[in-house]
């Protein structure tokens, strides 16, 4: 059987009628040929198996006992085939197994939540796993799978990754309840000679994200503290003579509130991004469909 090398599915396909139908005729109909080009590939077959397969009968064609060994055989080949193409219609329901998802501590408290109540009343099959987010790596970990999406903002997405903008926030500037900053409007040139607190969730620095904003504006800020989470920027704040830039959708928290600016930084972006490895994965697309359906409006 040296010919096993050139086998193709067609013949697969015209070996498995054959064995269906026990017809040359009937084997053609099914498989929308006619029933000299079925003749052809069973040429084909006989050459590759160095066996007749099939012999005329009255009825049609009987099979050698070859042929009788190979039908189990060939209904796995195309069972095994079957079980490589995915279904016409992704069922959340059937869905099993585990989506890995790396945001920082604002992602999970703002976004997660949409998205999990999605997922549990859909999927209760697909187990979630949410992963500190590591800008060094997020690449890497996206392109190998280990991670399926990051929630992020665009200035931490790999430009080699594809992402759809969930909704747009804005910071808010804040102090502890107790300060006075709270009876007066600041200007920008006074916001910045203040001490302040940043967030700083990938790298332990003392770089902001309003650090261009106050530089476009002509001033440098004083920044006297970093911390890794936005969940412990309000309690640090409220602890010490800092202010903070905020995104609004954390507030209101019980131990900060605004203080009035007479400008405001620019807003920015919330986003997803993924592998373009995955976009096509009916499950990456309904992930995606969720998050839109959550935060289109």
């Amino acid at each position: 059987m040296s010919g096993l090398s050139n086998i193709d599915l067609k013949q697969l396909r015209v070996l498995r009628a054959l064995l269906k139908e026990r017809s040359l005729t009937r084997a053609a109909g099914q498989m929308g040929m006619t029933q000299q080009a079925v003749s052809a590939q069973l040429n084909k077959l006989r050459e590759i198996f160095q066996d007749r397969l099939f012999l005329r009968s009255r009825q049609g064609v009987v099979p050698t006992p070859l042929a009788e060994e190979l039908e189990p055989r060939v209904k796995a080949v195309f069972d095994s085939i079957e079980q490589l193409i995915p279904p016409e219609r992704f069922d959340p329901a059937s869905v099993q197994g585990t989506y890995v998802i790396s945001a920082t501590d604002y992602a999970v408290e703002v976004v997660l939540p949409e998205l999990v109540t999605r997922v549990r009343q859909q999927a209760p099959g697909l187990k979630l796993i949410v992963r500190d987010f590591e800008s060094d790596r997020v690449h890497a970990m996206l392109a190998s799978g280990e991670l399926d999406m990051a929630l992020t903002f665009p200035a931490f997405a790999p430009e080699s990754c594809q992402t759809k903008l969930l909704f747009s926030e804005y910071h808010i500037c804040v102090a502890g309840n107790e300060s006075s900053l709270h009876e007066q409007q600041l200007t920008i040139g006074e916001i910045a000679e203040l001490p302040q607190l940043i967030v700083s969730p990938t790298r332990a620095n003392l770089i902001g994200s309003a650090d261009d904003w106050f530089a476009s504006k002509g001033y440098g800020r004083n920044i006297v503290m970093s911390v890794p989470s936005f969940s412990a920027a309000p309690t640090c704040v409220a602890s010490s003579d800092c202010v903070a830039f905020l995104p609004s959708r954390i507030l209101p928290h019980p131990l900060v509130r605004p203080i009035e600016l007479e400008e405001s930084p620019p807003c920015f972006d919330v986003i997803a991004a993924w592998h373009p490895r995955t976009s096509q994965d009916p499950l990456q697309q309904w992930i995606l469909s969720l998050l839109d359906e959550a935060f289109s409006g």
